[in-house]
C-alpha cells in the first residue's frame, strides 16, 4: 500500500511539471489563518481544524499532501487553514503554529498534527495538579505549562526555535484573544458544527468531515465541473 501511495504521489509531481512554480511556498497570514498558494487561484478551499481533533490529524495525513501536490502546487487552488478552537490546549498549539514568519506555518502545522496522538495521550492522562496549572488566571503561564507538560518546547526545538522565542509567542495575550474571537466569529458566521470542516469558494460543505467525503467536491470544482 505504501508503494502504491508513493507511486501516485510521484505521478502527481510529474504532472505538475518540473519547471513550473511551486505555489506551496507562497504563504500569507490572513485574519488569524494562513493562505497557501497562488493568490489568483480560481478556487479557494478553507479548512477549519482543531489541533485536539483526531479526525483533523487524520485528514492532515490523508488529504493535505494530495491537495498541495495536485492542486496548490499548480496554482489552480489556494488552501486556507483556519482554527476552530476547542480548548486551551488547542489554543496553545495554534499560537505556536503561528510562531515566527508565516512561511514557517505549514511545517509547524504538520509537526503538531503528525505528533498529535502522542501528546494528546499525555493530555488525557493529566493529573489534577497539571489541569490546575493549565487553567489558571494567568493565561500565558497556563499556556507555558501546557507547552511544557505536552512536549511542545521539544517539538519546536526540533523546528529551530529556542525557548525564549517560544515563550514570546505563548505570552502574546493580544494574539490569543484575537485567535479566540476569530474562531468564535467564524463558527457563528458559517454555522460550523465540527472539525474538520470545509468551505469551498465561500460555501460550507455540509456533512463533509473527511478526505474521502471532500475529494469528489474538490476534484469536480477544480476541473470546472459544476455541482449537480
Amino acid at each position: 500500500m505504501k508503494m502504491v501511495k508513493a507511486a501516485l504521489l510521484a505521478g502527481i509531481l510529474a504532472l505538475t511539471g518540473g519547471n513550473s512554480p511551486n505555489w506551496n511556498t507562497t504563504v500569507v497570514e490572513s485574519n488569524q489563518g494562513h493562505v497557501i498558494g497562488n493568490p489568483q487561484a480560481r478556487t479557494t478551499l478553507a479548512e477549519y481544524i482543531s489541533y485536539t481533533c483526531p479526525l483533523c490529524a487524520q485528514f492532515s495525513v490523508e488529504g493535505d499532501p494530495v491537495i498541495k501536490l495536485a492542486f496548490v502546487h499548480k496554482g489552480t487552488l489556494k488552501l486556507e487553514i483556519r482554527h476552530l478552537l476547542r480548548d486551551p490546549i488547542d489554543l496553545t498549539a495554534a499560537m505556536l503554529s503561528h510562531c515566527g514568519d508565516a512561511a514557517k506555518f505549514p511545517l509547524n502545522h504538520a509537526a503538531f498534527m503528525s505528533t498529535q496522538a502522542r501528546w494528546l495521550d499525555v493530555a488525557r492522562k493529566a493529573n489534577a495538579a497539571q489541569i490546575q496549572r493549565w487553567s489558571g488566571t494567568d493565561h500565558a503561564a497556563s499556556r507555558r505549562a501546557i507547552a511544557g507538560d505536552l512536549g511542545f518546547y521539544d517539538l519546536l526545538a526540533g523546528r529551530g526555535y529556542d525557548r525564549a522565542a517560544i515563550d514570546r509567542c505563548l505570552n502574546d495575550e493580544a494574539k490569543a484573544n484575537a485567535m479566540a474571537r476569530t474562531s468564535a466569529d467564524d463558527a457563528k458566521r458559517l454555522g460550523l458544527k465540527g472539525t474538520p470542516s470545509f468551505v469551498l469558494d465561500g460555501k460550507l460543505l455540509d456533512g463533509v468531515h473527511s478526505w474521502a467525503a471532500l475529494e469528489p467536491h474538490l476534484t469536480g470544482k477544480v476541473a470546472g465541473v459544476s455541482d449537480r
